[in-house]
């Protein structure tokens, strides 16, 4: 069993991964890190808020085991007592830590810290996983022994699944997006109150629209030599917050080079990611894509958890009446779990399988 730390353990993220690992084939949860506020208590206390309440947000019960783990500081924690560590920080000490770490230690991160630099893949499971081989770059660039693997955004995970198919077989013009974001991609500090969310919307996220507008072309990019040239289609985005708690929908209109009706879509998409599926990686779904004809579907709360929350549902597969070889559809995907934790755990087992070949 290969040892894993998870930093930012107390945070939505850090707890939905905890949830994730436990009872895995290849790992085992050995130490749990977080701020200096956390560090030194067991972690059922480093969970009490002011008023004493255990903000435990996963509906799954905490272990005894884990609750009775103590918790140690992000800033003096050893790297190297562990073989991979799973950072779910806030990008401000992640930019600082993480490079840290990957001195020694692989890094697999939920942070947007090194989302952006040229020898940094953001990989998606069964998406790009060539780009992988960009990691060997960043290890010799930077005479780490580790290396740092972030994930995507959370909103674009469920839209960058749904758009591969569509791109390899009828090529992409442009993208316009509008996402309806759950509460838990705000996190929990400070998170969102309820009078702000109750019967509201809220249309603006603060820094989240150049994100959508310019990781997918990273990750639907091909790799060329040491680098990723991006894929040459534009995206305009729209994030709003809506008062649901997991699950963030993306209602995209594309604009395809070749024609294609909704039934070529719908068909490419059914068959897209068989090869990753027979990785048989354990975090993964046996279907990237679920595609419903039911004109209410995908919901929330019906559909968010498909595959163990790593199955990206899409639905109302129609023609645009306006775009030139224009589709426009409904994606979901679940935030914290294909857009965080889980498919952080889906990408650290694809690593330790295909790149470091550790199992």
């Amino acid at each position: 069993m290969l040892k894993i730390a998870i930093v930012g353990a107390t945070g939505i993220v850090g707890q939905q991964a905890i949830v994730s690992l436990l009872g895995h084939p290849w790992f085992e949860i050995s130490k749990l890190v977080a701020s200096e506020r956390s560090a030194n208590k067991k972690y059922i206390d480093a969970l009490r808020d002011a008023n004493g309440s255990i903000r435990w947000w996963c509906p799954e019960e905490l272990p005894e085991n884990i609750a009775g783990m103590v918790v140690e500081e992000a800033s003096t924690f050893d790297p190297t007592s562990v073989d991979v560590i799973f950072s779910t920080m806030d990008a401000g000490p992640a930019k600082e830590l993480e490079p840290k770490y990957a001195k020694t230690t692989p890094v697999i991160s939920t942070a947007s810290a090194f989302r952006y630099e040229t020898d940094t893949p953001i990989l998606v499971g069964g998406v790009n996983m060539e780009h992988a081989e960009l990691l060997a770059i960043q290890q010799k660039n930077r005479g780490w022994k580790g290396f740092i693997s972030p994930k995507s955004n959370c909103t674009i995970a469920g839209l960058v699944v749904s758009l591969k198919p569509i791109l390899d077989n009828f090529g992409v013009k442009q993208v316009v997006a509008t996402s309806l974001q759950a509460m838990s991609g705000a996190g929990r500090t400070p998170g969102l109150s309820a009078m702000d969310m109750t019967e509201n919307v809220v249309p603006y996220i603060s820094g989240e629209e150049p994100k959508v507008e310019s990781e997918p072309q990273k990750i639907l990019g091909r790799l060329a030599g040491d680098k990723i040239v991006s894929a040459p289609f534009g995206i305009t985005a729209t994030c709003t917050r809506v008062p649901v708690l997991d699950g963030h929908l993306v209602c995209a209109f594309v604009q395809t080079e070749k024609p294609c009706t909704p039934e070529d879509v719908k068909r490419v998409m059914v068959e897209y990611g068989k090869d990753f599926a027979e990785l048989h990686l354990p975090s993964s779904p046996p279907h990237l894509i679920d595609v419903t004809d039911d004109p209410f579907r995908p919901q929330p709360r019906m559909d968010r958890d498909k595959g163990g929350g790593m199955t990206v549902t899409v639905g109302r597969i129609r023609k645009d009446p306006i775009l030139e070889n224009g589709i426009k559809y409904v994606c979901l995907a679940h935030n914290t779990k294909l857009g965080a934790a889980k498919g952080a755990l889906q990408t650290a087992e694809y690593l330790v399988k295909n790149f470091l070949k550790w199992v």
